[in-house]
Parts: C-alpha cells; sequence; structure tokens
C-alpha cells in the first residue's frame, strides 16, 4: 500500500504535526510526501531528512501559497491515482482539507485515528474519547486525519528520500487569500510543548488569568492554554484553547489551574504524561485524572509556587 502524506508546514519549516503523520502512514506501507506551496524548496529538502520517506512529491505553485483548501484538493486527488491512502494530521489545516479530498473521491473520511488495526482498520475516539470505536472501510481509497498525541514522531533526520516536481492543478479560482491575523509568541506552540500551564474560568478575570498563568509559564518555558469556559469569558485568545472543540496535546507535563474538569477539557489534555491540577474544589473532576492534586485557593498557591521556581 501507498501512502501520501500532507506536509503541513509555515513557508520554511515543517511543522510538528506532519512526524506523526509519517509514523501512522508508515504503519500502511511506503511512504510518499506532499509539499504543497510557493518558495518551498527548503520544505522539500527538510522533508526529505525524515525518516522512512520514499519520496517527497513538491508541488510550487502561488495557488498553493496559502494552502486553501479548494486548490490543494484537486491536486492531492490527482496524486491519488498512483496511492492508496491519503494521511494528514488532525490540525486544522488537516482538517480542512481532508474532508474536501474524500469527497472528491467519493469516500468516508475516517477521523482522528489513534491507531492502525490492519490496512482497512483503525481506531478512533468517541463520545468526547469515553469510548474508542474501531473503523473498518470497504473503500478503494483511504483518506485519514491523525491524532497527533496517539503516535510517536518520526525522526526529522536520517532519511534520503529523493524529491520530485509534480505538476500543479492551478488556482480553481473557488477562494482566495484575503489575509491573516497570527498571534505572535516568544512561548512553545502549544500542541508541541513540553510543558504547559492551562488556566480556567476560576481565575475571574483576563488581568488575573495573565497575571498569574504567565508568570509561572515563563518560569517553566511552557507554553499557556486555557479551557474553554476561560476562553468563551474573555480571558484568553482563542488559540489557547485545549479540549475537544480546542487543541489536543499531550506534554510532558499539565498543569491545570482552576479547571474543573469537564470531559470537553479532559479530552483534550488526558493523554499527557504527568497532570497537576490546582483547584479548591476537592471534588472536582480534573483530581480524577490528575497525578499531583494541590487542594487550596489558586490565588495563593500559583504565586507561592511561581516564587519558588
Amino acid at each position: 500500500m501507498k501512502t501520501l502524506v500532507w506536509v503541513e508546514h509555515d513557508g520554511s519549516v515543517v511543522k510538528d504535526a506532519t512526524f506523526a503523520a509519517v509514523t501512522a502512514a508508515a504503519k500502511l506501507g511506503d511512504v510518499d510526501l506532499l509539499v504543497a506551496g510557493q518558495g518551498v524548496d527548503s520544505v522539500a529538502q527538510a522533508a526529505a531528512q525524515i525518516a522512512g520517506v520514499a519520496r517527497v512529491l513538491v508541488a510550487d505553485d502561488a495557488a498553493f501559497a496559502h494552502n486553501l483548501a479548494e486548490n490543494v484538493a484537486p491536486l492531492v486527488v490527482e496524486l491519488m491515482g498512483s496511492h492508496d491512502a491519503f494521511v494528514t494530521a488532525a490540525t486544522t489545516t488537516g482538517k480542512n482539507i481532508a474532508p474536501r479530498v474524500a469527497a472528491l473521491l467519493d469516500v468516508m473520511q475516517i477521523s482522528e485515528i489513534l491507531s492502525v488495526e490492519g490496512p482497512d482498520s483503525f481506531t478512533r475516539p468517541i463520545y468526547a474519547g469515553n469510548a474508542i470505536a474501531t473503523v473498518r472501510t470497504s473503500d478503494p481509497k483511504l483518506v485519514l486525519t491523525v491524532r497527533g498525541t496517539a503516535f510517536d514522531k518520526a525522526e526529522a533526520t536520517g532519511g534520503s528520500a529523493s524529491v520530485e516536481a509534480v505538476g500543479s492543478t492551478g488556482d480553481k479560482g473557488v477562494s482566495s487569500f484575503v489575509g491573516s491575523e497570527i498571534a505572535a509568541s516568544e512561548r512553545p506552540e502549544l500542541t508541541s510543548a513540553k510543558i504547559i500551564v492551562s488556566g480556567g474560568r476560576a481565575l475571574g478575570s483576563e488581568e488575573q488569568f495573565h497575571a498569574l498563568i504567565d508568570p509561572l509559564a515563563d518560569k517553566l518555558n511552557a507554553a499557556v492554554g486555557a479551557s474553554r469556559a476561560a476562553v468563551d469569558a474573555g480571558y484568553a485568545p482563542n488559540d489557547y484553547q485545549v479540549g475537544q472543540t480546542g487543541k489536543i496535546v499531550a506534554p510532558e507535563v499539565y498543569i491545570a489551574v482552576g479547571i474543573s474538569g469537564a470531559i470537553q477539557h479532559l479530552a483534550g489534555m488526558k493523554d499527557s504524561k504527568v497532570i497537576v491540577a490546582i483547584n479548591k474544589d476537592e471534588d472536582a473532576p480534573i483530581f480524577q485524572v490528575a497525578d499531583v492534586g494541590l487542594v487550596g485557593d489558586l490565588f495563593t498557591l500559583v504565586p507561592e509556587i511561581t516564587a519558588k521556581l
């Protein structure tokens, strides 16, 4: 079986989520990577170094400069003539492209797989991760998105894949890129950070959220996350949200401050290696999954912890 993996990048660097997708794809068979964009030679060369990759297919065209799904999907469908499966990480971009590819191929998409059980069988979470379903497909082509926290990342070096240019399918004229507003931060990216400090609604305000969470995150060189309740209350921006409707993370250490532990939030972080919970309610659901629990007033405990670091 030959798989085609979408390489997510920012124009110069391969994003971490791609490495987990490569690991998942390798369980199906030979792995080819697709690098699409404009001026992506450096990305293609970096992709060729990923361990376990046979070929890197490069589509260099202005039509792919901003990863518009309406332009990328027809390119993927054309390449699927010589591939059996299309695999992408379950990121915002991946979840934008994959459904369109599946629709054009007239097959079922299997979303956020957790494991590869066979050439046509996979596991995936349902009911906010409370149950794991085993899915078997009879479709002639596979379209899969991969939950990055469920697979080890492929080694970024050690490979020696060939790099081949592929023809562009051009701009389909269905959509156009207008602009983007990207929050800049010196902190690690949330989905790839080794340590995450997350705040919940109990922090009370945007000012208190940043006054307590930011210094602790800075001391630990950690990323900052938030519960949906905190985001909805305006304490933190949307891209901080961890959970079923936010980002799925699995850091080495996850520190939950003032987060009760609703199932929607747990679905996004319960695979963390060590979970530390700080909450004054000793019956909060977060303590059921926490490895370390501190029961007390977060407005006292967090400054004390920060001061001791």
